[in-house]
């Protein structure tokens, strides 16, 4: 529980999502995806720190993924109003914070209350790594025809191999039974 607002902080929302204050856009949104996968309420279920680290993470993508919010925040000058104005980001997560919030005040939002208010996290899982998890199945695939190709030309170089050999042990037996005739036959 912090003694202030993070809106009232110099560099909290940075801190919350473990970005320096010169990261960029892209950093800030990476670092955002990785904490709220995370710290998503859906992952934590009845955890109220993962609900709480949640909210803060929310409320510090939702001013530090928009240009107005930050500068106004990085110049000290973010009132609680600039939060609550703002309804949800375009992202469609949860800013953290409710419009009949007092200032500096940190209410405690009940898990059922917060997903009341959330989206299915099946469906914030697909929208951000759902790329991601296409590529991995893609490659997953890939490398298991590729270790099917491999066993079954291994099998096939084995069963020519076996070939060459009763081949050779014939052709083997074959001379030896032709030397005894001829070795017999000379005596």
């Amino acid at each position: 529980s912090r003694s202030e607002p993070l809106y009232k902080t110099k560099t909290g929302y940075y801190d919350v999502l473990e970005v320096p204050t010169t990261a960029t856009k892209a950093q800030i949104k990476t670092a955002y995806y990785k904490q709220s996968f995370a710290f998503h309420p859906d992952r934590n279920p009845g955890s109220a720190e993962a609900t709480d680290r949640f909210s803060e993470i929310s409320e510090a993508y939702t001013v530090l993924g928009d240009k107005v919010l930050r500068k106004k925040y990085d110049l000290g000058l973010l009132s609680p109003s600039d939060l609550s104005g703002r309804g949800k980001p375009s992202t469609g997560v949860f800013t953290g914070r409710s419009a009949e919030q007092q200032p500096g005040s940190r209410r405690s939002v009940s898990g059922a209350e917060l997903r009341d208010r959330l989206y299915d996290f099946d469906e914030f899982y697909k929208a951000h790594y759902g790329e991601q998890l296409k590529r991995q199945r893609d490659v997953r695939l890939r490398r298991e025809e590729r270790l099917k190709r491999e066993n079954n030309s291994g099998d096939t170089e084995f069963a020519n191999m076996m070939e060459f050999g009763v081949g050779l042990m014939v052709l083997l037996a074959v001379g030896i039974i032709i030397s005894i005739a001829v070795f017999d036959f000379y005596k």
